[in-house]
């Protein structure tokens, strides 16, 4: 008896696609999503950081220390802008950070080939070349990445420079070293500039391939320019300036989290209440609102606007709680308006999707088996488990494909950035038009009901 039960569940499981799907292969899919983006795809290598520089110093070695930055593989480095390119200044550079093009800047501030090794100084008169790293900490892991490797390009790209100070210092309290030392010195300060010598003046057209993108007018940060903290000792002093430099009790951060969760949970609610279409046509109940004067697209718009105000509604009450407990700074007449309309362009796509899936299904366990699979992908590569910051750049490029993407995109300018809301029309353009283009392929797929 028990090999027959077993025998009749095995058979249940093979008729049942959907079920062999969610036991087999969203598991397979889940681990690939994750392996990628925290175990890198091919080696484990992590994702490529994207940088501006901008160098005030116009030194010999300043020029080789942004050659070096440029030469490392974890970085993408933009250094001009414009056509003809020019180099970045430090506006331009704080302008792609500001308008979140890129989320670190570095700025090679005046004085760094002249006080370059400014450590062996004496106590009181030490001066340290100095860069400004002007971050933005919605992305945490840029910020410390860079800081690290600014040391290593210190310590690789200008090491004849950093012995001439060495031996200057020693000179200075040790005395004068003999002709012949200072002939084998100067042979050997001759083969590190052989090795690491560059021209003082990067041409510009060795930066045209890593302009990528253009920036926007931008006013956000301009004023922040105090120092916000500094990252450990080295060759060159990294000033640490948060460029979104907020009240604490504002939590940017926490309104990220909201949205990233409520977007989620939204698409699950969408798709359930979608899913009465579903249990009303195996029930009959369907069949009785056709034959009377109801149409078939007034029974999908009526639908549409309540699950539309529903979802609403859910994100509603979920901000309403960040703010109640989590501190979240919703009422303000700007992050209001950006809530709003960001909040009803959301819901529009969620309850398009949900229309979509329960037109094309056949039975509420199909479209519940279904629905779970594609929400959590889409939820995954979106960005609502893990930030799409460190993901690889082509998995973010991927991730735009669903509307979860674009609906945290908006909800961070609103609450972090804190753009006005005519800076949020490429999210709002994609979300409403992904809802419109929904609602027309449900309303395809609900022909078969009036044929029957």
């Amino acid at each position: 008896m028990i090999g027959t039960v077993m025998r009749i569940s095995w058979r249940c499981l093979k008729r049942d696609r959907v079920a062999q799907v969610l036991t087999f292969l969203l598991p397979i899919v889940f681990f690939s999503i994750f392996a990628v983006i925290f175990g890198g795809m091919g080696g484990g290598t992590t994702r490529r950081i994207h940088v501006a520089v901008a160098d005030e110093d116009h030194s010999p070695a300043s020029a080789r220390f942004i050659a070096a930055l440029e030469k490392d593989g974890s970085l993408n480095v933009t250094t001009a802008r414009g056509e003809p390119p020019q180099p970045l200044t430090r506006d331009q550079a704080q302008e792609l950070v500001t308008s979140a093009e890129l989320p670190v800047a570095v700025i090679v501030r005046a004085g760094f080939a002249e006080h370059f090794g400014g450590f062996f100084g004496q106590a009181g008169e030490q001066q340290q070349a100095t860069v400004d790293l002007l971050v933005d900490r919605s992305d945490p892991v840029a910020p410390q990445m860079i800081a690290g490797l600014l040391q290593k390009a210190a310590m690789t790209s200008v090491p004849d420079l950093l012995m001439e100070r060495g031996v200057d210092m020693f000179e200075q309290y040790a005395g004068p070293m003999s002709a012949s030392q200072r002939s084998a010195m100067d042979y050997y300060l001759g083969l590190l500039r052989a090795e690491t010598a560059a021209p003082a003046t990067a041409p510009a057209s060795t930066t045209q391939a890593t302009v990528e993108r253009g920036t926007e007018s931008a006013n956000a940060g301009d004023d922040a320019t105090d120092d916000a903290g500094a990252f450990g000792a080295g060759l060159v002093q990294v000033n640490v300036i948060d460029l979104f430099a907020a009240d604490p009790d504002k939590s940017p951060t926490n309104a990220f989290y909201a949205a990233a969760v409520a977007v989620m949970f939204l698409l699950f609610t969408t798709t359930a209440s979608a899913g009465v279409l579903l249990e009303e046509e195996q029930n009959g109940t369907l069949e009785r609102l056709l034959v009377s004067r109801l149409t078939m697209s007034q029974l999908l718009i009526g639908r549409l606007v309540y699950v539309w105000l529903l979802g609403i509604v859910q994100l509603c009450i979920m901000f309403l709680w960040g703010w109640l407990v989590f501190g979240i700074n919703l009422f303000t007449p700007a992050h209001l308006a950006g809530f709003a309309v960001m909040a009803a362009a959301t819901s529009a796509a969620s309850a398009g999707f949900g229309l979509v899936l329960a037109t094309a299904c056949r039975t509420r366990a199909q479209l519940d088996g279904l629905g779970t699979m594609l929400i959590l992908v889409m939820s995954a590569i979106g960005g609502c488990m893990v930030p799409r910051f460190v993901m690889p750049d082509w998995m973010q490029s991927v991730g735009l494909i669903t509307f979860n993407a674009w609906a945290l995109d908006g909800f961070q300018k609103v609450f972090w950035y804190e753009r006005p809301l005519w800076d949020l029309w490429p999210q709002l353009l994609v979300l409403f038009g992904l809802g419109g283009v929904f609602v027309m392929v449900a309303r395809v797929l609900s022909r078969r009901w009036e044929t029957v």
